[in-house]
């Protein structure tokens, strides 16, 4: 896969940035964005500073690709974050800040980018979802909750957008070593690993391997789909 125009949202780091990385050295344009600066250097990466839930911003960053930039081909909507409590101690700003980011900002993202699409009447849509969701993990609620709300906007919009020529899938990995699972306590993430089929943590490469099925030309029949990882 070449010269593909790309979005990744949230990346500055882990994940994001590892996706970023990988499609920038293999000859691709990517258009990076999170709350924090760039941390890519490259002819091909373009950030934006901004935050994804903030529907001015957003639309100022799609205005600004569709008139240096034009069509797109890509968007992964990989910018998510995560607390881990019991439901009786989470805060109404934690419960906030974890919708607006995972679910309004995933939302825009979408309803943005499928003008561009439209454009090439062709493209390809990766949400990011967790194990979480079907794992129905005690102190997770709010985020699990963000993010099974993701899988539900994944398969409505695949019918919304099918006429485009746009197809909308997640993924759902499993934990791995990133920021976002620093504060959770080992014992907690040994006993969700314990609970997969595939008992080890999630790599980067794994989450490769199903983006780049997703993208492949050959998947332009396959729509509306949750990949789980690690046999859930």
């Amino acid at each position: 896969m070449m010269n593909k125009k790309i979005i990744i949202t949230g990346s500055s780091k882990g994940i994001g940035k590892y996706l970023s990385e990988y499609y920038i050295n293999n000859g691709n344009i990517v258009f990076g964005c999170s709350r924090s600066n760039a941390t890519i250097k490259h002819n091909n990466y373009t950030h934006f500073s901004l935050d994804i839930s903030d529907e001015k911003s957003v639309k100022k960053m799609f205005n600004n690709l569709r008139k240096d930039h034009q069509g797109l081909d890509v968007l992964i909507n990989n910018a998510g974050i995560a607390s881990m409590n019991h439901s009786i101690l989470t805060k109404i700003e934690t419960v906030h800040k974890i919708l607006n980011t995972n679910i309004v900002g995933t939302f825009l993202f979408c309803r943005e980018a499928i003008k561009l699409f439209h454009k090439s009447n062709n493209g390809r849509i990766i949400n990011f979802s967790t194990v979480a969701v079907p794992m129905n993990l005690e102190g997770e609620a709010i985020y699990a909750a963000s993010k099974s709300a993701v899988v539900s906007l994944t398969k409505i919009l695949s019918k919304e957008f099918s006429d485009y020529n746009v197809t909308v899938n997640a993924i759902g990995p499993t934990p791995i070593k990133t920021d976002l699972i620093k504060s959770v306590p080992e014992k907690k993430i040994n006993d969700l690993i314990n609970k997969q089929a595939i008992k080890r943590f999630g790599n980067f490469d794994d989450i490769v391997n199903v983006l780049d099925f997703f993208i492949n030309e050959k998947s332009s029949f396959i729509t509306g789909q949750t990949i789980y990882l690690g046999g859930v």
